[in-house]
């Protein structure tokens, strides 16, 4: 399966402001049939990258007052298969986790642990360890949350999620990594392109997609608290301890979004 992928992303920026950008499909993914990967950035404005400390790439520029586009398009060759289950895989113990894993242990700026550990160990401790409380995690945090732009606010975290039971597709995803690390079972943010290829089509405007990886069985595991399905021709683009390490585009003063658009499209069986 082929599948176009690309965005463009339109600012107004009263003043000159350096910008980060995080729009890029992760180093490791070998599925891109367009490489390297370009931000095409009009006026054209110098753009350099750096990999941070989770291994995503990341665009720097000092970007002009007035408008500025930003676009890309690329094609990704997809197996076109459902995502595997992840029934039967390995609950590591802490002891036995790699180094890598232990930060995704711990609270973080959206996702409370020390505030929402007694709670998840109240609701999953009488699941025995294994994949089944994963599940019970997951199918529990899309149950909580009623989804609505409307309802979406950048300083939302997981507790606030659950107080209020409204949210986006973050919203769910910061309530089961917070349940999840709380239980012993590293979780980390993911981000990326989710197109509505073999489910019923949806209407609304497309945009990038949150989920969350869990470890289990010596890898990192892809799980959606939002969809709670396995979806076919998910693209990932960054991974971080919650939303605040992947955030698309970061300005460092004032910056006024004018339009966002987002495509991701099945090409060809």
């Amino acid at each position: 399966m082929l599948i176009n992928i690309g965005f463009e992303i339109v600012f107004d920026n009263p003043n000159p402001v350096n910008m980060l950008l995080m729009l890029y499909v992760r180093p490791e993914k070998t599925y891109l049939l367009r490489k390297p990967e370009i931000v095409t950035l009009n006026p054209y404005v110098p753009l350099q990258t750096y990999i941070d400390k989770f291994g995503n790439r990341v665009g720097r520029l000092y970007a002009p007052a007035g408008r500025l586009t930003l676009s890309y398009d690329n094609v990704v060759e997809d197996s076109g298969l459902l995502e595997p289950s992840i029934d039967g895989l390995r609950v590591h113990p802490v002891e036995e986790l790699p180094a890598e894993c232990m930060e995704f242990l711990v609270a973080s700026r959206y996702c409370e642990v020390d505030r929402m550990n007694q709670m998840a160990w109240d609701l999953f401790g009488s699941i025995p360890p294994g994949t089944d409380r994963v599940h019970a995690v997951v199918d529990w945090a899309h149950r909580q949350v009623k989804f609505g732009y409307q309802y979406a606010r950048p300083t939302k975290t997981a507790y606030d999620a659950y107080v209020e039971r409204q949210g986006v597709c973050r919203d769910y995803q910061h309530l089961a990594i917070t349940m999840l690390r709380s239980l012993n079972i590293p979780a980390r943010y993911a981000t990326g392109y989710l197109g509505d290829i073999g489910v019923p089509y949806n209407p609304a405007p497309m945009d990038f997609s949150a989920w969350f990886e869990v470890y289990l069985g010596g890898y990192w595991r892809t799980m959606d608290a939002r969809h709670n399905v396995p979806r076919i021709g998910r693209i990932l683009q960054a991974v971080g301890r919650d939303a605040v390490d992947v955030a698309l585009t970061t300005s460092f003063g004032p910056s006024n979004l004018v339009s966002f658009k987002v495509w991701t499209t099945d090409i060809a069986g």
